[in-house]
């Protein structure tokens, strides 16, 4: 893996350290109902302040347009942030100029200052070199612990790190040395799983994957698209059919690069999408024309099962179905045991990422047993689709 500066080469005793981090978590009704990301920043947090560094957080929140404003204050987050972490977090009300400068220069060593939602200022989306340089002011060292906001060249996120002695957070660490298991230095044979709905949002991940894995499991509505290529009837099932010759280059690109294709056999049917709608599995071969496919059946399960025990390494982006209603959420729930079943045992590497993927992998409650699951979204996608992503490269050593 190409080296990055670690907190390892970091000393920060009586340093003003300015440390990019994720907090735009979900609020509901003003209270944050997902603390995820907040509870993942906190071993760095506490080691640059236990070792005499001074913490300035820097964060966006929301999609604030054209200034401050309430509704997307980063305050109430400092205060969750403070409950989870066990000790005080500061908060200034600006995150550049007079106010931000005088608030740093009170810090203490060990203390932690949050300051206010950097995207209040435009120079922070267009990494404007004058918010950089009003940033830089406020610190002695750069630290990105924001994996999730690395595919953005902002200037909290990039121009930052191009300006100062830059590290890796312990969160960006290993979400670093996961992506780099998955594709970068994987245990072969390696296989991923893509799901989703569209064929059209993943096709420089599918385009990417085909020459990096050697075994693509194509599930969710997009595996209709595929099958819809091989001539069979989905019925009324979601179907990019403008897309179909676009499915066929890209199992010809598979077939040239040696990546077996694996896509359902048999499915779940319904003729309305709906919980607990009358439903029947059957081969693909045998979809009615008033019936949609919402799920895979078990012989697909097994069949992915088989292939997933000839593997060292799975990378999983995408449920195989409908998984927010019962019962089309069978499919994804077994494979997702199967999976977490192999990584406890020590045969298999799993890495998972994205939206969709976390939330499915939840509900099966076998999240916790995966090698590394990655709630980057944006940016976890914009990886396994083989693009650079400018907060990453800016660390390189």
């Amino acid at each position: 893996m190409t080296s990055f500066r670690t907190l390892d080469s970091l000393q920060p005793r009586g340093k003003r350290v300015l440390v990019r981090v994720d907090l735009n978590v979900p609020m509901e009704n003003g209270r944050v109902s997902d603390a995820t990301r907040i509870d993942r920043i906190l071993p760095t947090i506490r080691e640059i302040a236990d070792k005499g560094g001074r913490v300035i957080l820097l964060a966006h929140f929301g999609r604030p347009k054209g200034g401050p404003d309430e509704a997307n204050s980063l305050k109430p987050v400092g205060g969750v942030l403070s409950e989870h972490l066990g000790r005080p977090v500061g908060f200034a009300a600006d995150c550049i100029g007079e106010f931000a400068e005088n608030s740093v220069a009170a810090m203490a060593d060990g203390e932690i200052l949050l300051l206010e939602n950097t995207r209040f200022h435009k120079g922070e989306e267009k990494n404007d070199p004058a918010m950089v340089s009003a940033l830089a002011k406020l610190g002695d060292a750069y630290v990105n612990d924001a994996f999730s906001c690395a595919h953005r060249a902002h200037a909290s996120t990039e121009g930052l790190a191009r300006k100062m002695p830059a590290y890796a957070g312990r969160t960006m660490q290993a979400e670093l040395e996961a992506l780099d298991k998955a594709l970068g230095n994987p245990s072969k044979p390696v296989a991923a799983i893509v799901g989703g709905a569209k064929v059209s949002t993943k096709l420089d991940l599918l385009g990417n994957l085909v020459r990096k894995v050697d075994i693509l499991v194509i599930g969710g509505g997009m595996a209709n698209t595929f099958l819809a290529a091989r001539g069979v009837n989905v019925g009324k099932s979601l179907c990019e059919h403008d897309l179909v010759a676009t499915a066929r280059e890209i199992e010809e690109k598979a077939k040239a690069a040696g990546c077996e294709i694996v896509l359902p056999v048999d499915a779940m049917l319904a003729k309305e999408f709906k919980a607990n709608t009358p439903h029947r599995i059957d081969g693909v071969a045998h979809v009615h024309d008033d019936e949609m496919i919402l799920d895979v059946g078990p012989r697909t399960v097994a069949h992915v099962e088989a292939k997933l025990m000839t593997a060292k390494t799975l990378v999983w982006n995408g449920p195989f179905g409908a998984f927010e209603i019962a019962p089309f959420d069978t499919g994804t729930v077994a494979v997702a045991h199967k999976a977490a079943a192999l990584t406890r045992s020590g045969a298999l590497v799993s890495i998972a990422g994205g939206g969709d993927t976390v939330a499915a992998l939840n509900h099966a409650g076998c999240a916790a047993d995966f090698t590394y699951i990655s709630t980057a979204g944006g940016a976890f996608l914009e990886w396994m689709e083989g693009k650079a992503l400018p907060g990453v490269e800016a660390l390189r050593a």
